[in-house]
C-alpha cells in the first residue's frame, strides 16, 4: 500500500524513478544536489515507490513524541547525537549502526548543509569504508524530475580522489537542485 501511493504522488508530481532500489543489503546512498527541504521528499517518495527501505540520520533533540515513531518507522530516520564537533563521534555511530543491523542502505548529503559549498564532507567515505560498504550516486534531478540511486562508486584508500571523481560523476550527470545557485559543481573540482 505504501509503496503504491508513494509511486502515486510522485507520478502526480512530475518526477520519473529511474532505477530499483540498490541490491546489497547495506549501502550508502548519496543524495545530491542537496538544495531544498523538498530534496528528502522527492527521494524517500522514490525509493519507497520502488520497493526500498532507506534511512537517515537526524539530531535526536526532533525525537519527541507524538513524532518519534513516525520518524524512525515511517521516514527511517536514525536519531543521532550532534553534540562532538568534528564529526567524529556522528561517523562512529554511523559504524555502530551499519555494524548492529541485517540490512541498511543509509543516505547521506555529502554537501552537509542546502546551503552552497565547494568542499564536500567525507564522512560517508569513512562511513562505508570502515562499514565495508558499497557507495551509491543517488541524484534528484530537479530541471529533469528524474530521481535515482544512481551507479555503484567503488572507494579506495584515497578519499579526496574518490570525492573527486564523484563530485565528477554528478558533474557529468548534469544534475540541477530545485535551487540551483546553491549546487556548487563547477570547474572547482579541486
Amino acid at each position: 500500500m505504501k509503496r503504491k501511493t508513494a509511486a502515486r504522488i510522485l507520478k502526480f508530481l512530475g518526477w520519473t524513478a529511474m532505477e530499483p532500489p540498490v541490491p546489497e543489503k547495506k549501502c550508502v546512498i548519496l543524495g545530491v544536489p542537496h538544495t531544498s527541504i523538498a530534496d528528502f521528499i522527492v527521494s524517500w517518495l522514490y525509493y519507497t515507490s520502488v520497493g526500498g527501505k532507506a534511512r537517515i540520520m537526524i539530531k535526536k533533540e526532533f525525537f519527541k513524541w507524538p513524532v518519534r515513531n513516525i520518524m524512525i518507522n515511517d521516514l527511517g530516520a536514525i536519531p543521532v547525537d550532534r553534540s562532538t564537533k568534528g564529526g567524529a563521534s556522528l561517523v562512529r555511530q554511523m559504524i555502530n549502526e551499519f555494524d548492529r543491523r541485517d540490512e541498511l542502505h543509509l543516505c547521506i548529503a555529502p554537501e552537509g548543509t542546502r546551503k552552497p559549498v565547494k568542499r564536500w564532507k567525507t564522512g560517508f567515505h569513512t562511513i562505508a569504508r570502515a562499514a565495508g560498504v558499497p557507495v551509491y550516486t543517488g541524484y534528484f534531478d530537479w530541471k529533469k524530475k528524474e530521481v535515482g540511486r544512481g551507479e555503484r562508486m567503488e572507494l579506495t584508500d584515497d578519499a579526496q580522489a574518490d570525492l573527486k571523481r564523484i563530485r565528477q560523476w554528478y558533474k557529468d550527470k548534469g544534475v540541477v537542485g530545485k535551487y540551483p545557485e546553491k549546487f556548487l559543481l563547477g570547474d572547482d573540482l579541486d
